[in-house]
């Protein structure tokens, strides 16, 4: 009877979570396929220089949710969510303050060229200048799930990603506001979503409040190193995402970067459901970590891992076989090339989902079992360590086909390391139960 219901609350978390996150990276694929549309491959490629530094904001707030989320789940501390949300603040006034006077210096460093540097300098405008909102989403986003809520959470960004798409189409074909439109529907989201949101406050199951203190270095080293291998996951995209920029700018010009934005931005979404899965089963691992359920915690991440890699591999199969109308509903202009390209860069790059996958459910399992460094080596290696100089390597060697095969061909190697240390894990685990 345990264990039925040990996999009633798995599939409850994993299911609304999936949901969920889907729904928050559907924001930035809503802006794809509606500037590709409307604007074309230009707005595109723009759009794609801009990304990162959505990646950036939405990988600070994810850092402080998922690590004060963590903590909160062991120590039940309001003081917890205090310290989280000053955080949460003052990472979100630093980037208002870049938003407001430094968009065009950014937008250049980024690659942007006249083609293409008045719509990013605009979107990122936008995007920074209401990250206040981006993450405080976030945050509610991890500490009410982690309250026993996630259907809530669900609904939240369900509904904040369709209201994206609303307005993305109202903004950019009704009213013609081209990149600023794009930018404003995005921003909107997360504010409709933080007005759902906010109904958990008004329920009885409520159990954090917001509790006097002052900021401290220690909740601010604590709730950053639990929640580091979130950001590192994010931040990775978007670092990633920039070195990729450049290398297929000097092979492929705009053209080559408008049909990685439709790899990219489509990637962030199935990523979106491994992020889920992981996310998901948080909260379950703290709780039975907290109370010493060592056969509860295999049982959870056996589970999750399975629906992982099938989920992993179904998407690959359906994107493979798909791969020429998906790249078609982004090309406006039908162009043959960049279909080419983007075709040619889904096989491969995409067959990284099946490792990745994994690597992103063992990081959060790490976080969540209060072993942050562990999470943080996974994370650091699938980040930076191994995919920039692979894409760098091989871009040289094969061209646009070397920089596809570096995320898969990382993605493998850093799973053969997180086998290793999950196969320790899983021996000290059988030890102590």
């Amino acid at each position: 009877m345990e264990a039925k219901s040990l996999r009633k609350i798995f599939v409850k978390y994993i299911s609304m979570n999936v949901l969920g996150m889907i729904g928050i990276s559907c924001y930035i694929l809503a802006d794809t396929f509606f500037v590709a549309r409307g604007i074309g491959a230009d707005g595109l490629a723009a759009l794609n220089l801009a990304i990162p530094v959505y990646s950036f904001i939405h990988g600070i707030a994810l850092m402080i949710g998922m690590g004060g989320a963590t903590r909160y789940s062991i120590s039940r501390s309001n003081s917890i969510f205090t310290q989280s949300l000053y955080l949460t603040l003052m990472f979100s006034a630093v980037f208002m303050v870049i938003g407001i006077f430094f968009t065009g210096q950014l937008a250049s460093l980024l690659g942007g060229d006249s083609l293409t540097h008045s719509m990013t300098s605009v979107y990122l405008k936008v995007i920074l200048c209401l990250a206040p909102a981006f993450m405080l989403n976030n945050l509610m986003i991890c500490f009410i799930r982690n309250d026993d809520n996630p259907r809530i959470t669900m609904l939240a960004m369900l509904l904040g990603s369709f209201s994206n798409i609303i307005l993305d189409y109202v903004f950019i074909f009704i009213f013609n506001m081209g990149m600023f439109g794009a930018a404003i529907a995005t921003a909107i989201a997360p504010i409709i979503s933080l007005a759902v949101l906010s109904s958990h406050f008004r329920q009885k199951k409520n159990s954090f409040a917001f509790e006097k203190s002052k900021l401290t270095i220690f909740a601010f080293k604590d709730i950053s190193m639990l929640g580091l291998s979130s950001l590192l996951a994010e931040l990775s995209t978007g670092l990633v995402m920039i070195i990729f920029n450049y290398l297929i700018l000097g092979l492929a010009g705009n053209l080559g970067v408008a049909a990685y934005g439709i790899i990219a931005n489509i990637a962030i979404v199935i990523m979106s459901i491994f992020t889920g899965i992981a996310q998901g089963i948080q909260p379950i691992v703290s709780k039975n970590y907290g109370e010493g359920k060592y056969d509860s915690i295999r049982q959870v991440l056996r589970d999750g891992l399975i629906v992982t890699l099938a989920i992993a591999i179904l998407v690959y199969l359906a994107s493979f076989a798909f791969a020429g109308p998906i790249a078609g509903l982004f090309n406006k202009d039908q162009d043959p090339q960049l279909t080419k390209i983007a075709v040619d860069g889904i096989r491969i790059y995409f067959i990284g989902f099946i490792f990745g996958g994994a690597n992103i459910l063992l990081a959060a399992y790490f976080a969540a079992m209060d072993r942050p460094k562990k999470a943080f080596r996974i994370s650091v290696l699938r980040g930076f360590i191994l995919i920039i100089p692979a894409a760098l390597i091989l871009a040289r060697l094969f061209g646009l086909s070397g920089v596809w095969t570096a995320m898969p061909l990382s993605e493998l190697i850093v799973l053969a390391y997180s086998a290793i240390i999950l196969r320790q894990r899983r021996l000290a685990l059988a030890t102590a139960s």
